[in-house]
């Protein structure tokens, strides 16, 4: 990386071999950065997830981090404000973990996380506490402000008059070829002006700033700004972009080139909230004038921002804030060309002269961010009469240099050629002077200057012009004309007919446009005319006043004090303080109260004011009947008129200094009670041993009658609390004291009482501090002061209980992370002094307690699973910190189980099968060693069982029903299968006799889980078809082994899938299936068998006639109606014979009448079947290298499927061959798609054998209960013959068999395939057979529908009987039809027969299928039938002369029933429908 890169940090490294490295940098600092670590990854799952309003708060939130962490990191704050921003930081952390519902953090006082092995149980619930309060009051106090204020741009800052734009400028990625100046603006569009002044950035021709110095440092902020300005309409980020070199980039002229023009380039603008193209900034609106933002940011605006200054005063101009600024817009002009053939290009140069001709230097400044310059040329427009430029350049000069100063602007036409360029003269001048004749600065607004013409050395000279008008204006007041077109001599200078505009605005709190205020701040020089000054103040406009007024105070006061002697003026000034407080206290103007207290406290020194002030006001109040409109604005004043007076006197008064002393007697107290404290802290000790004994009995008394639960928790939780600390003595005896008095009733109490009671959390707390604080000594102590075995066994057994309770359902929430960790450690240690009083008391045969025991295991296994240990869960960076400070108590407690199960000995048979299902949940949390050590404990399980029973049936069915809800649940992965194959097998192959049991078993349980793996992953896939392939898996598997229950529950869940997919044929055959496990019977439904809470039924044949009702409804929604009513009959029968309903059995009856009506009327799309392969190691397991037979939807195309498969695999490839694919694609890492049509084979149903059926019913079967498909591929066979491509084209045919009938309970089934090819000779014959079946079909659609339109008859009629197109049966006779042919393929004779049998069987259906045309065909098609039949006459000759003459029966068959291994005689026959 770059070294610009690279931030080395100072650290500490702790530990050997792993090590630990800890930032030295403040722990709060570090804290923010896990912080924001943690929330950044959040905060991207909130965009994925697209919930705008929640990442929006957690931008903001962490915006705000970074600032403050910044500003820690400056070292730049003092530590009050130190102090406060930590506050601030650790308050938005715990807000923003409470609000992403992460980890509640606590804290002590000076907001340092708390240590909880450093810290009491009950200070860390006491912290948690009162954390989760003051986070609590405010979320409350978030959600009040979002409901009751619009936190809108202009509200959101409400409370600041100020506010600053903080820009940095990151790049300028614009290609501009040479050096360039980039100015930054405010500008508002709806007024069409700039706002603040430029930020003027040089940019060099080779991409970078031109001070390197200031490389990623170009900062600026805008100021001044304002809550009017927030409420603009629009403000705009503009940035122009100015060329500083030659006149034309693309001039590449040999000849030397003028250089150093500024050339206008570009522009860009934004709205200051988005990001601008070619320009990258950074903006931020910080709140706050300049002083208060360099204080409150000081990471972002230091002594090295640019600051560009607001073009007009702010809301409130603070007093000291000096400022002596004139903008000068260059607005526009129009030049003559004069003797030149096409337009000047101008260039305008501004500088600053004073009187005597003297150029002020270093008063122009272009920009923010640039040093003051002597002269600003503007920019060239090239060509052009009339440029408008619209550059502003602020001036600042001096405020004893306004008067004589004066702008001169100077007009020169540059050339592109340098030498050319060196000759141009100064061609006209303009200038203008800054202070009016009366004293008062230049008006603000636009100034139409005259431009004068003279020989460039006079021009120069200010005494020649400096006497001249400036303006038009001027011209007017002094009677000239300004009309006229001829120019005018004044003097030595011409008046060109030149015209030149520039506009200015003074934004000075020394210079005012104002007679009236000017007399008044310049009082001295005219005292004379004071008294009218005074009286003239009270008529200038508000705005001008407040703009000057510390300067309006002052002279106030200074005329009162100077004339201190004389109450000449006391009034006016009194009159003229009560008008400027008056004004202030004007809505308008209300924001510059602050300013007035300001000037109060830290500006205001006239210490003798008071009296004069008090004397005006005591005579307005003494003469209030003649005074009365002046002694009312008065009393509106008169807060600011005692503030003055009171501050005046304070000023006063500290000419004496004063000193306060503490007193003796008080240093003597408190040395004193100092003492007493000490003598009461040594006697405590003593006092303990007699009041906790008092205090034991009392907490026990009351908490075991229920009474005062408050104060008993109260009172305990003090006394944990002191004896926790290491400063008040031994606390041993104390600990055991409680113990002995008070566990087994505050474990009562916890269990008694209610999740609901405010207590609750007080009481376990309570209690875990009590077992925390004691240790070795005091639990031996407790074991041996049991009493009877009896009372052990209660008080183990509440133990457990309250344990198992408070893990399973903790009393503190789920992000108390650190006191449910601390409660952990304490049950943890707890559990396992417990577990040897288990093995030591009540292991033996005589005291052997089963429910004790059992109670232990649940406990262990709660403590294992329970979600605060499980750390894989967790972020990595709160798993190191568990780890670390915790280890992995699961590992611990799983250890302990395992070795408490070995145990047993011959007890352990008690607990088989029901503990299977516990071992099972820990041996499938993800912890290698874990596992490692706890699944031997299931082969323990199953040989236990066989050495009782011969058999570990009980321990098989347990854990096969376990598994699936907890592997459904979450639990389980591919490692544990591997480890639990692993593992088992060689413990089943080591015993003699539970090898081949076992090992069955162990396969049976990977298989299982294998399709429970995939089932989980695939359940959570937007993929519906996976999910229901998956599910079949593992209902297949189920049924397999004979598992009812398990069958019947994913059942449903497919059926569940159908319909969310409107498959309601596949729904009907999935219910069938748990339909065909019930009887006709009055044997009682087992549990099991009715899972769904919609069937009211309490025997097999009641459910079943309610599945069956339920799958009739689904096949009619798929139009399954011939699979309908075969149900229907099965229905029919049992309400007629059985249950005698004749009522229902009606309503059947009617339901197959409306079916089979149906079956004849309503056409019925017939969908197409696709076979599809998934070939790659790329796809999931059960679909991988395997090949499929899809049931396309109605009206599906190939093209259509496809793309809905390569949807659901985006990165599939689909393959471009139907031929097989390789080893190499099979093994692949990629995904290869491979789909074409196929062609389902009929499998009629025997009762519509070798009988006359509607071809309406038989179409059905084409289709539907179908599993064999096939696809044909032509293949050549040797050479090809030119004459006769027939002679050695084989066909390729496929034949798919699916394991199912389609439709099924999926649209898809798996699928064998067997390959045959198919001669030359027996693709003629079957392509023969085909032809006939087609004229067949058609001809028999004409007789049963007069109305079919004759087109398709027609084209199929001449594409056979037209010699020009026909050749069909043609190429067959010289291919096989010869003596050659029948020497070589002697076996191919009677295929031969055949075929000829055929060709002659054609004639009758061609002949019947002309005759209909002939009845059907228009007069306009007349010539055309005419011909079909003058062909078909010669064909028929022909063919009854070598074929011989076939007649047709009077009925016809199915053409579907055709089979070349019947008499061809017979096929024809078959085939005529």
């Amino acid at each position: 990386f770059p070294a610009c890169y690279i931030h080395l940090k100072e650290a500490t490294v702790e530990g050997s071999g792993l090590e630990t490295v800890i930032p030295t940098e403040l722990p709060l600092v570090q804290e923010v950065t896990t912080t924001l670590r943690e929330w950044a990854t959040i905060w991207r799952d909130l965009y994925v997830g697209d919930k705008r309003e929640m990442f929006n708060c957690v931008r903001d939130m962490i915006y705000d981090l970074i600032e403050w962490r910044s500003q820690i990191l400056s070292g730049t704050l003092p530590q009050d404000e130190l102090t406060e921003l930590k506050q601030k930081v650790t308050s938005k952390i715990d807000y923003g973990n409470k609000y992403l519902d992460l980890d509640l953090v606590v804290r002590d006082k000076d907001g340092n996380i708390l240590d909880p092995e450093l810290t009491s149980t009950i200070s860390l619930f006491r912290a948690h506490e009162a954390a989760s309060k003051q986070i609590e009051d405010r979320i409350q106090e978030e959600k009040s402000q979002k409901q009751n204020i619009d936190l809108t741009r202009q509200a959101k800052f409400a409370s600041t008059p100020a506010f600053a734009l903080f820009v940095t400028l990151k790049n300028v990625v614009c290609k501009i070829g040479e050096d360039a100046e980039v100015l930054m603006s405010l500008y508002d569009p709806v007024e069409s002006k700039f706002i603040s002044e430029n930020y003027l950035v040089k940019w060099s021709s080779s991409g970078l700033v031109k001070d390197i110095d200031q490389l990623h440092n170009l900062r600026a902020v805008f100021t001044d700004l304002g809550s009017e300005d927030l409420k603009r309409e629009k403000i705009s980020f503009v940035c122009q972009i100015v060329r500083v070199g030659r006149m034309e980039l693309r001039d590449n002229n040999t000849k030397k080139l003028t250089s150093g023009l500024r050339r206008p380039f570009g522009v860009a603008v934004m709205d200051v909230t988005d990001i601008i193209t070619g320009l990258w900034v950074t903006l931020k609106l910080l709140p706050g004038d300049i002083h208060q933002i360099r204080k409150d940011f000081p990471h972002l605006v230091d002594r090295s921002t640019a600051v560009a200054r607001k073009m007009g005063f702010p809301e409130i101009i603070m007093p000291g804030d000096v400022r002596n600024d004139i903008y000068v817009t260059l607005v526009q002009g129009d030049f003559d060309k004069g003797s030149k053939t096409t337009p000047k290009n101008v260039e305008v140069t501004m500088s600053v002269y004073d009187e005597d001709g003297k150029k002020l230097e270093n008063v122009i400044f272009p920009g923010a961010g640039d040093d003051g310059i002597n002269e600003y040329k503007s920019v060239i427009y090239y060509q052009v009469k009339q440029p408008r430029w619209f550059e502003t350049i602020k001036v600042a000069i001096p405020i004893e240099d306004v008067n004589r100063s004066h702008l001169r602007f100077t007009f020169r036409h540059r050339s592109s050629q340098d030498s050319k360029d060196k000759s141009e003269k100064i061609f006209a001048l303009s200038f203008v002077k800054l202070m009016r004749y009366d004293g008062t600065t230049l008006r603000d607004g636009e100034h139409d200057l005259i431009v004068y013409k003279a020989e460039a050395k006079k021009l120069e000279d200010s005494s020649l012009y400096l006497n001249l008008p400036s303006t038009k204006l001027e011209l007017e007041e002094k009677g000239y004309s300004t009309t006229g077109k001829s120019t005018q001599n004044l003097g030595t200078c011409t008046i060109s007919k030149d015209s030149f505009q520039i506009s200015t605005l003074v934004c000075s709190t020394k210079l005012t446009q104002n007679v009236d205020l000017l007399g008044l701040l310049k009082w001295r020089s005219n005292t004379s005319l004071l008294q009218q000054n005074l009286r003239q103040l009270m008529k200038v406009e508000g705005g001008e006043v407040v703009k000057f007024l510390q300067d309006t105070l002052d002279a106030l006061f200074n005329i009162m004090m100077e004339n201190s002697d004389s109450d000449t003026f006391d009034t006016l000034v009194f009159d003229a303080l009560v008008f400027i407080i008056g004004l202030i206290a004007d809505r308008k103007f209300q924001h510059f109260n602050p300013v007035l207290e300001t000037y109060i406290r830290k500006h205001f020194s006239a210490t003798l004011a008071y009296t004069k002030l008090t004397k005006v006001l005591k005579n307005y109040v003494d003469n209030a009947e003649k005074l009365t409109e002046q002694l009312l604005k008065a009393m509106k004043a008169l807060e600011y008129i005692f503030k003055f007076i009171v501050r005046s006197r304070v000023l006063f008064n500290q000419c004496v200094p004063q000193y306060t002393q503490y007193t003796h007697q008080t240093a003597l107290a408190v040395r004193g009670r100092y003492n007493e404290l000490k003598k009461i802290d040594r006697e405590i000790l003593y006092c303990r041993e007699i009041l906790l004994p008092l205090m034991t009995e009392q907490l026990k008394f009351h908490l075991e009658k229920r009474e005062e639960p408050k104060a008993c928790c109260q009172l305990l939780s003090d006394i944990l609390e002191v004896l926790y600390r290491k400063d008040v003595g031994p606390t041993q005896w104390h600990v055991q004291i409680i113990m002995e008095k008070l566990l087994r009733t505050v474990n009562r109490t916890v269990i008694s009482m209610g999740r609901d009671s405010p207590h609750i959390g007080s009481f376990v707390a309570s209690m875990t501090a009590t077992l925390r604080q004691m240790d070795d000594y005091h639990y031996a102590h407790l074991i041996s002061t049991f009493g009877k075995i009896r009372s052990d066994v209660d008080f183990l057994m509440e133990t457990f209980i309250m344990f198992k309770d408070l893990i399973g359902k903790n009393v503190y929430p789920s992000d108390w992370i650190i006191m449910n960790m601390m409660q952990n450690k304490v049950f943890l240690r707890a559990i396992n002094q417990y577990a040897a009083v288990l093995n030591k008391k009540f292991l033996d045969q005589t005291n052997f307690e089963l429910q004790l025991w059992n109670n232990y295991f649940h406990l262990a296994v709660a403590f294992l699973t329970q979600e605060s240990l499980q750390l894989e869960n967790f972020s990595s960076d709160k798993r190191a910190k568990i780890f670390h400070k915790y280890q992995d108590m699961r590992r611990q407690i799983g250890f302990e189980i395992r070795d408490m199960w070995y145990n047993l000995g011959p007890h352990k048979i008690k607990f088989i099968p029901e503990m299977v299902g516990p071992i099972l949940e820990m041996t499938l949390v993800p912890e290698i060693e874990l596992r490692k050590a706890t699944i031997p404990i299931f082969f323990d399980m199953m040989q236990c069982e066989f050495h009782f029973t011969c058999s570990f049936q009980r321990f098989e069915n347990e854990i096969i029903t376990k598994l699936d809800h907890e592997v459904e649940g979450g639990r389980g992965d591919e490692q544990y299968k591997v480890l639990f194959q692993k593992i088992l097998l060689e413990h089943c192959r080591k015993h003699k006799y539970l090898a081949r049991n076992g090992e069955t078993f162990v396969t049976l349980v990977v298989r299982l889980l294998e399709r429970l793996l995939d089932y989980r992953t695939i359940m959570h896939d937007e993929n519906k078809e996976n999910r229901m392939s998956c599910t079949v898996n593992v209902l297949n598997f189920y049924k397999e082994i004979d598992r009812e229950e398990m069958y019947i529950r994913y059942l449903y869940k497919l059926c569940d899938l159908h319909k969310e997919c409107d498959n309601y044929t596949e729904a009907a055959y999935t219910l069938l299936l748990h339909a065909k496990l019930l009887k006709w019977s009055d044997e009682p439904c087992a549990a099991h068998l009715t899972q769904r809470d919609g069937y009211q039924a309490s025997t097999q044949g009641q459910l079943k006639d309610q599945l069956y009702q339920q799958i009739i409804n689904y096949f009619d929604k798929g139009k399954m109606w011939e699979e309908a009513i075969i149900l229907g009959k099965e229905l029919a029968e049992q309400y007629e014979n059985e249950m005698f309903d004749f009522e229902q059995l009606s309503a059947s009856l009617r339901k197959q009448a409306q079916f089979y009506e149906n079956i004849v009327k309503v056409i019925r799309p017939k969908p197409d079947y696709f076979a599809v392969g998934y070939y790659g190691t790329g796809f999931p397991s059960f679909l991988r290298n395997k090949m499929f037979i899809y049931r396309g939807k109605e009206y599906e195309r190939r093209e259509d499927f496809e793309a809905r498969l390569l949807t659901q695999f985006p990165n599939a490839e689909k393959m471009k061959t139907t031929t097989p694919p390789s080893e190499d694609t099979k093994s692949s890492s990629g995904q290869y798609i491979q789909c074409f049509t196929v062609k389902p084979i009929l499998d009629l149903p025997a009762k519509f054998q070798n009988k006359p059926v509607s071809e309406q019913i038989v179409s059905f079967y084409t289709v539907n209960e179908v599993h064999k498909f096939q696809y044909s591929r032509p293949v050549r066979k040797g050479e090809k013959d030119p004459d006769n491509e027939f002679a050695n084209m084989w066909i390729e045919r496929t034949t798919y068999t699916t394991a199912y009938k389609l439709p099924g309970i999926l649209r898809w089934f798996e699928v064998k395939s067997v390959s045959t090819e198919i001669s030359p000779l027996e693709n003629a014959m079957e392509t023969m057979q085909l032809t006939n079946e087609k004229i067949s079909s058609m001809v028999q659609r004409h007789l049963s529908d007069p109305n079919l339109p004759i087109n398709p008859l027609s084209m199929l009629l001449n594409g056979i009987v037209d010699p020009a197109v026909m050749g069909g049966f043609t190429n067959y006779e010289k291919a096989f039809f010869n003596e050659k042919y029948m020497l070589e393929h002697p076996e191919d004779l009677e295929k031969i027969e055949k075929l000829k049998d055929l060709i002659a069987w054609q004639i009758p259906h061609l002949a019947e299928g002309v005759r209909i045309h002939g009845e059907k065909v228009t007069e306009a098609l007349r010539p055309f039938h005419d011909r079909l039949e003058a062909c078909f006459k010669q064909l028929r000759e022909k063919v009854e002369k070598q074929y011989g003459v076939k007649t047709l029966a009077s009925f016809f068959f199915p053409s579907a029933f055709c089979d070349l291994k019947v008499p061809c005689s017979f096929i024809v026959e078959l085939n005529l429908l």
